[in-house]
């Protein structure tokens, strides 16, 4: 049997990390969460509320001190997530994405690339993006056609990415290429670091999406992109290694982003069903909605502890985090799904409506289920730790 003390330690909040939490969920609702609604309606990158998490520091989250960060761990950075995806999803990806686009680099960078780009992502100035997924290469990365050749001492790069978050507005992009094929995708491709000025670097289509319509998707083109070896993440031949490693630890974001999601429509719906009054009298009265409401808040409560002890493993090193990374993101995202859909239902025909925010928020929850890793992908993860 776990004793006391062992539980004690799966994870703990310093009342430093409790003090900033409450100081992020009230910029959340007061500066974030106004811009929600005209973020999705229109679709745009939201330039002033990354302005606003640069000038609070918050971009500074992944980050260790040498690097400019605040050094304060996976689980501070994914409160702040969290909060931030109660009121606005698309902003908590902003957050997010500053973490997967710069851990590989920070896992497995050369000093050099380290010097040079974390702390400019860190103050704010630069952001990045991850660029594995292709059309024919989602949950396989063996199907991967960009490749990269050597000439004259740099890589050329060639190929299309697909579904890559911050295309257009990165600074620079993490992408992986196939360097020899006959190796196999586990030795075979390679992590590079392609600036986004550099020639032969193209946006290409922007995708029209359900949800998290404020952060742009889309397919990025490599024509005959020079880079330098010095741009090489890791190893040559290793790049397989880099981007699981990357989103054994980067999916923590997704499942905190459902979390907040799910939260949020839990208290929106709660906060409705205390107001709203039918036959006389609050719906919260009436024992249908009370258990709707009591199986929402207790999935995001039971998702929350897996989230938190999947963040405890990855600041401890645990070998088993990435198990836990999978399980919290499978979790967390069915819930947000779940829940989302409950909050529809509280709030009747009105939550069908986009003058109440229940709607975006059960549109933005569904791409938590399929990004960094689908959830079948994730219970394939989990089911592997069992042998």
């Amino acid at each position: 049997m776990v004793g006391v003390s062992a539980l004690a330690e799966i994870y703990s909040i310093p009342p430093e990390h409790l003090e900033l939490r409450e100081a992020i969920r009230q910029l959340a609702r007061e500066r974030i969460a106004p811009r929600a609604v005209e973020i999705d309606e229109t679709a745009e990158y939201p330039w002033d509320l990354r302005r606003l998490l640069a000038e609070q520091d918050i971009l500074r989250l992944p980050f260790d001190s040498e690097h400019g960060g605040t050094g304060t761990g996976t689980l501070m950075l994914n409160i702040a997530v969290e909060e931030i995806a109660k009121v606005c999803a698309s902003t908590a990806l902003i957050l997010m994405i500053q973490e997967l686009g710069t851990l590989p680099i920070k896992l497995f960078g050369s000093d050099q690339l380290k010097h040079r780009l974390l702390p400019r992502c860190a103050s704010g100035e630069w952001s990045p993006a991850f660029a594995l997924s292709e059309a024919e290469a989602g949950s396989d990365p063996g199907g991967m056609l960009t490749h990269a050749r050597q000439d004259d001492g740099d890589w050329v790069i060639d190929g299309t990415k697909s579904w890559i978050t911050n295309l257009g507005v990165a600074d620079f992009y993490v992408v992986f290429a196939v360097t020899d094929r006959e190796a196999g995708h586990s030795h075979g491709i390679t992590a590079f670091v392609v600036e986004a000025d550099r020639p032969g670097f193209s946006v290409g289509k922007l995708e029209h999406k359900l949800g998290i319509r404020g952060a742009p998707t889309g397919q990025p083109s490599f024509d005959g992109v020079r880079v330098p070896p010095e741009n090489v993440v890791g190893e040559v031949g290793e790049g397989f290694k880099v981007a699981m490693e990357t989103l054994d630890r980067s999916r923590l974001g997704v499942a905190a982003q459902a979390l907040g999601i799910a939260q949020g429509a839990t208290d929106y719906a709660a906060a409705y069903a205390r107001e709203r009054r039918q036959f006389g009298r609050s719906i919260n009265s009436f024992q249908a909605i009370q258990f709707k409401l009591a199986d929402m808040e207790t999935q995001c409560a039971a998702a929350r502890e897996l989230l938190y002890q999947g963040c405890a493993k990855v600041d401890r090193g645990d070998p088993d985090l990435g198990k836990y990374s999978a399980m919290a993101k499978l979790f967390a995202s069915d819930a947000a799904m779940r829940v989302t859909v409950e909050a529809v239902q509280v709030l009747g025909g009105y939550g069908y409506v986009k003058e109440y925010p229940v709607e975006r928020m059960l549109r933005d929850a569904k791409i938590t289920q399929i990004y960094e890793g689908t959830n079948e992908i994730q219970r394939l993860v989990i089911a592997r730790t069992m042998r």
